[in-house]
């Protein structure tokens, strides 16, 4: 990313899999660096993913994160850790059970409530409905971390349910 800064590449798009952007201390330190770049992500505060509870969620973990001195906007893995835990919490209360051959098919027959939005999974164990973001810096000024709580600075641009903004060029996002 940084040498693709200092040659001035000139493309339509630019991205892919860069495990470690959706982190409050990547965003951070790279800054105005991430316009354009277009990555994966599991969930980000875009209008149409704001389910019932996930906001109160992250005005109580924001606090305690920055108290605790970790990542303090969370957005990558924290809701769908809280997510996982509401899910076993469901399956073993419906259960009665912690046992995996109670709670195995439990899970995989039903669909669950949670802070993100409805999870049900496939017959293999993979999500039923794929979640995976393709995500988009845009516009982002400066190292200030504040600005990607928002929804302007890392938007949605697939898929088409969870979109929360266009596709710029790699070049109008940098702008």
């Amino acid at each position: 990313m940084r040498a693709i800064n200092e040659v001035g590449l000139k493309a339509k798009i630019v991205g892919g899999g860069m495990t470690g952007l959706q982190t409050t201390d990547a965003e951070g330190l790279l800054g105005e660096q991430l316009n354009g770049f277009v990555n994966f992500n599991i969930w980000l505060p875009a209008p149409k993913m704001q389910y019932p509870g996930v906001m109160d969620f992250f005005k109580r973990y924001q606090e305690r994160a920055k108290a605790a001195g970790v990542d303090p906007i969370g957005y990558y893995a924290a809701p769908w850790a809280y997510a996982e835990l509401q899910v076993l919490g469901q399956a073993v209360e419906a259960t009665k059970s912690t046992a995996g051959d109670k709670l195995g098919p439990y899970i995989h027959a039903t669909t669950f409530k949670t802070i993100i939005g409805d999870v049900k999974f496939g017959e293999s164990g993979e999500w039923a409905q794929p979640r995976m973001l393709a995500a988009q810096f845009q516009h982002v000024k400066g190292n200030d971390i504040e600005q990607f709580k928002g929804t302007d600075k890392v938007v949605v641009v697939s898929p088409a349910e969870y979109k929360s903004c266009e596709l710029l060029s790699f070049e109008d996002a940098r702008r």
